[in-house]
This record gives structure tokens, C-alpha cells and sequence, in this order.
């Protein structure tokens, strides 16, 4: 796959899963939606229709009041009360009825044919005893009951709600009711219309999806091209960086090697072959050759000591073989002897350093290398504190001095200036590390620090 292919997968592949599961979530949280509002305007609605025969039924009952309130219970006061009721009706499928508790149909305005008949055993088509769970109801005290019965305005069955009372003086029960198929058509039109929202909010995520994965397609193509181009910019002056550095170390080692070691060299080969010529001649220039060659043999101390420091300072061995702290410790000493600043190291911490990871290790020695050399070149320091700690999980240098100080941010900045600066934060950005440099008149602090993996 060529770089551009690889780079629009990678700018429109996650966008387009990402608009997938938005659509997805769209989606659910739409139909939850739409079940809860389906919920709640059935109950709105049941509510209202409860209320509705309450107030149907109360107007009955208090249509009859003076009837059931005289105490008779002749046929003519019972034909009275029927004829009130039978003359109330809403609408072509809104009447009343009255049963007695035996189950005996004793009015029924839209189907008179049920008039007088025993109904105790009727069932609805689903087997449940519709005469019965009214009286049942009824001799409760009364309340809503649900059962199946003949629309008349469709002669078909359907689900009704009713809502029933007694009338005990004269064993009657009288109730009405209303007919659920209208609720379940005004649902059936919300579900409807709150799919087609749904379905349209789908086709706009789609539409978008597509806009989108264009425009960021094509967006994302020319921001990683011109990313490519910043990178291999970068990548050449990086480059160019570590060959500038090792240029300088071999500056540094060759002048080390001429000005230091050569001289000391150059030197002791003189002592040495004049130390020969004496030891030829006279008693007297024997004991001067021998004091020579003691002269030469502390010469070449020195330039042991010379050749350990150039090692050290290339890849000190107590890094590989006693870890980060013996190094640290031997670099301060090491330091102080040469520079004349007095330097104190601490290690403390629930982890012992040299169990770091090598790399961290290196790392971390070589941002207290750079930092001590730059305190010694520009800082002026009368005291410098370098300390490690380690811990589970992380380790962190800190190096302290109450030198000058100087503007941080802009000499890391600075093209011409900042490089070891630049090199401290490469080496622990290479680690996943982080560089924190604290620096005023008062002197600079320098704090690094790498989250270790857990083991």
C-alpha cells in the first residue's frame, strides 16, 4: 500500500467507524426514546380516559340521585331510572348499562337484544369471564375493570375500559365504558411518526458521514503531507544535529588526546631517555636518573587518571556494573575534584537504582552530565545538590545550584543556543521522560523525570 492510500485509510477508516457508532448510539437512544414517549402518552392517555368515565358515571349516578334517594323500589321508579339512563349516551359508542349482581342484563341502549338475559357465563373471546370480573368489581366498592366487548359503531370485538358501581337498594350495578382501539390508534400514528424521525435522523448522519469523510479525507491528505514535509525538515537538522555532536566529541577527545595525554606522553619519553643517558654515567647523575624516573612514574599516574576520565566521561563502568546511584555518586566526586564546586548527591526512594532499566539509566546519567557542564560554563555556582529518587513506578533526577540563572525558555528556543538544553529533552522524550527547568536569580533547578513500567 503506497504512503497515500495508507494515509487516507488512516484519516477516513476511524472517522467512519466513529460515525457508525454515533449512528448506532443515535439509533438506540432514538427507539428508547421513542418506547418511553409511546409509555408515556399511553398512561396520559389511559389517565385521561380513567377520569373521563369517573365524570361519565358520577353524572349518571347523580342523573338517578332523587330516584335512589327516595328509598322506593317499585317497577315504576326502576322503569324511571332505566329510562334516565338509557336517554344518556357520548357519542355512538358511549352508553350505560345495568346488570344485577346475579349477572342479568337489565339495560343495554345499543344492544337491546341482551335485555333480561343471564350473561353470569359469558366469556370474551380470549376465555375470561366478562360478567363476572364486573360484579366482582362492582361489589368491591366499585373502579375500572378492562374486558372485551362488540363496538357498535364496527360490530367487531375490541378491548374496552370500563369503570363500574353498585347500587345496592336495588341490587343493581351500572357502569359504561370506553373503547380502547381509538388509544391504540393514536400510538400506532406516534410510533409511525416517531419512525420516520428516526429514519430521517439516519439519512442526515449518513449525509454527513459522507460530507465529512470527504472533507477530512482530502483535509487529512494534504496535513499529512505537509506533516511529511516538517518531518523529514526535521529529521535532516536532527540529523545534522548528531553529526555536529559527534564531531564535537571527537573535537573534544582529540584535544583531550593532543593538549593533555600527548604532552604528558611527549614529556615522560623525554625524562625517560635523558633518565637512561644518566644512568650511564657518574654516581651523581645515576641518583638524578633515578629521581627522574620516579618524576616519570607520577607522570604516568596522571595520565592513568586522564585516560579513566576520558572513559568515564565516554561510558562510565560503574553504570554497567553498580547502577545509576554508584555512577551519579563517582560523577559528583568527580566533579568536585576538577571544578572546585562542591557537589552533594542523595539517593532515596523504595527502589534500588541499579535495577533501573539500562537505557534509563544512561539516559538519566547523561542529563546529569550535561547539566553539571553547563552549571560549571555559565551558572557561576557556589554549591550544587544532585539527588535520585526512586520509586515504584518512577524515578526522578533532580539537579539544584544557586547559580545566576538564566532565561530557560528562551535559550531552549534559541537556534544557535539551547543545544544541550535540546539534547536533555531529546534524550528523555526518546524514553517517554519528561524535562522540567525551574531556573531565577536565585538558581536553577533542573528536574527529570520517567515512568517506569510495573513489574
Amino acid at each position: 500500500m503506497q504512503l497515500r492510500q495508507k494515509v487516507i485509510f488512516l484519516a477516513i477508516a476511524p472517522l467512519i467507524v466513529a460515525l457508525c457508532a454515533i449512528a448506532l448510539f443515535v439509533r438506540q437512544q432514538a427507539i428508547a426514546l421513542a418506547h418511553e414517549q409511546h409509555a408515556t402518552i399511553q398512561q396520559a392517555y389511559l389517565a385521561s380516559k380513567q377520569a373521563e368515565l369517573r365524570h361519565y358515571v358520577d353524572l349518571a349516578s347523580h342523573s338517578i340521585a332523587n330516584l335512589t334517594a327516595s328509598g322506593r323500589s317499585d317497577p315504576a321508579t326502576l322503569a324511571e331510572a332505566k329510562r334516565v339512563l338509557q336517554s344518556l349516551s357520548f357519542g355512538d359508542d358511549g352508553y350505560f348499562f345495568v346488570y344485577d349482581m346475579q349477572g342479568r342484563n337489565l339495560m343495554h341502549p345499543r344492544q337491546p337484544e341482551l335485555v333480561g338475559r343471564d350473561l353470569w357465563n359469558l366469556r370474551d373471546q380470549f376465555g375470561a369471564p366478562t360478567i363476572q370480573n364486573i360484579v366482582a368489581v362492582a361489589k368491591q366498592g366499585g373502579g375500572l375493570v378492562r374486558y372485551n366487548w362488540v363496538k357498535p359503531s364496527t360490530n367487531k370485538s375490541g378491548p374496552k375500559l370500563g369503570y363500574v358501581v353498585a347500587i345496592p337498594q336495588w341490587g343493581w350495578i351500572m357502569g359504561s365504558g370506553l373503547y380502547l382501539d381509538d388509544v391504540q390508534a393514536a400510538l400506532d400514528q406516534v410510533d409511525a411518526q416517531q419512525s420516520r424521525n428516526i429514519q430521517t435522523t439516519m439519512w442526515w448522519i449518513a449525509g454527513v458521514a459522507i460530507l465529512a469523510t470527504l472533507v477530512i479525507g482530502g483535509a487529512g491528505l494534504a496535513l499529512n503531507v505537509s506533516e511529511s514535509r516538517v518531518a523529514d525538515t526535521k529529521l535532516k537538522a536532527l540529523a545534522q544535529r548528531v553529526v555536529d555532536s559527534q564531531e564535537q566529541e571527537r573535537a573534544r577527545l582529540s584535544r583531550d588526546l593532543h593538549d593533555g595525554i600527548s604532552q604528558w606522553l611527549v614529556s615522560i619519553k623525554l625524562q625517560i631517555e635523558a633518565g637512561i643517558i644518566r644512568m650511564k654515567g657518574t654516581p651523581d647523575q645515576q641518583r638524578q636518573a633515578h629521581a627522574s624516573f620516579e618524576r616519570t612514574a607520577e607522570e604516568l599516574n596522571k595520565v592513568l587518571g586522564e585516560v579513566r576520565r576520558i572513559s568515564h566521561d565516554l561510558r562510565p563502568t560503574l553504570l554497567d556494573d553498580l547502577g545509576l546511584a554508584a555512577a551519579l555518586d563517582h560523577l559528583a566526586e568527580e566533579f568536585s575534584q576538577h571544578s572546585g564546586t562542591p557537589v552533594t548527591f542523595a539517593a532515596s526512594g523504595d527502589r534500588d537504582a541499579e535495577y533501573l532499566p539500562q537505557t534509563v539509566g544512561t539516559v538519566l546519567f547523561r542529563i546529569a552530565q550535561e547539566a553539571l557542564t553547563n552549571i560549571e560554563r555559565h551558572a557561576g555556582a557556589r554549591h550544587i545538590d544532585l539527588s535520585l529518587h526512586t520509586a515504584r513506578g518512577r524515578v526522578l533526577l533532580t539537579i539544584a545550584d544557586d547559580g545566576a540563572g538564566f532565561d530557560a525558555e528562551g535559550v531552549a528556543t534559541h537556534p544557535q543556543r539551547g543545544i544541550g538544553l535540546r539534547n536533555m529533552m531529546e534524550r528523555l522524550d526518546a524514553i517517554g521522560g519528561h524535562l522540567d527547568i525551574a531556573s531565577s536569580a536565585a538558581g536553577t533547578t533542573v528536574c527529570a523525570s520517567v515512568e517506569l513500567e510495573n513489574e
